[in-house]
């Protein structure tokens, strides 16, 4: 018998039933004069970001939608790394294998996205959102089936987890603009493949326009 689908992006972004990932929206990430930009990184796409998600980040608020602040963390001395990933971090493009380190500044979320009372928090120790965290469990707890990705990077980060999601046969939603990397053709060529296999690629102004006009409708059904 074949499945229910959920045909389209207002189906799929219902409040009771989506998550909004805010993805490694952190200092060492996003902000000047700490790690990635120390490394060479340019940050005009993840400091654009900010501003944009943050707008995400109201509507989702809003309209009652899921909202997980994901962080990434690296452990003193080597603590959370293996062979495989150090060496390819040690190969990465305008980076740092020190990147968030437990208990640092570089560590904490952004303050325009800083987590509210409530709100999940999960702490990650690779590119994706569900390796190694109880992230699938807290979202099937709640019932979750579609997930917004957004953050930074496009290409590491948010694309890792959204194709775990995808596997996890969750929903995937990412919006172009509340997603930033180092690198705009990255950045771009994720999101094609991303639209083309694991999901959809509305822009914020879309997704909120649907939220907007659910409140709506609700409060005047009430």
């Amino acid at each position: 018998m074949e499945p229910e689908i959920l045909p389209d992006l207002a189906s799929r972004i219902d409040p009771a039933h989506c998550a909004m990932l805010i993805i490694d929206m952190q200092k060492d990430f996003c902000t000047p004069g700490f790690k990635a930009e120390g490394a060479g990184r340019d940050l005009s796409m993840a400091q654009d970001a900010v501003t944009r998600i943050a707008r995400l980040l109201e509507g989702a608020r809003e309209a009652g939608a899921l909202v997980v602040h994901v962080g990434f963390g690296t452990e003193p001395d080597h603590g959370s790394d293996s062979g495989p990933w150090l060496a390819q971090r040690r190969r990465a493009t305008a980076s740092a294998e020190d990147l968030c380190l437990t208990g640092t500044e570089g560590a904490e979320f952004v303050e325009e996205l800083a987590p509210r009372p409530g709100e999940l928090t999960v702490r990650k120790r690779r590119y994706s959102a569900f390796t190694g965290t109880d992230l699938d469990l807290l979202l099937r707890a709640r019932r979750i089936r579609s997930i917004i990705c957004c953050g930074v990077s496009t290409n590491a980060c948010v694309e890792t987890t959204a194709r775990a999601g995808f596997e996890l046969d969750y929903y995937v939603i990412v919006p172009p603009d509340a997603c930033g990397s180092w690198d705009r053709e990255l950045h771009e060529g994720t999101l094609r493949n991303i639209n083309h296999r694991f999901g959809l690629t509305p822009g914020i102004d879309e997704v909120l326009t649907i939220w907007d006009g659910r409140t709506t409708s609700e409060e005047a059904a009430q």
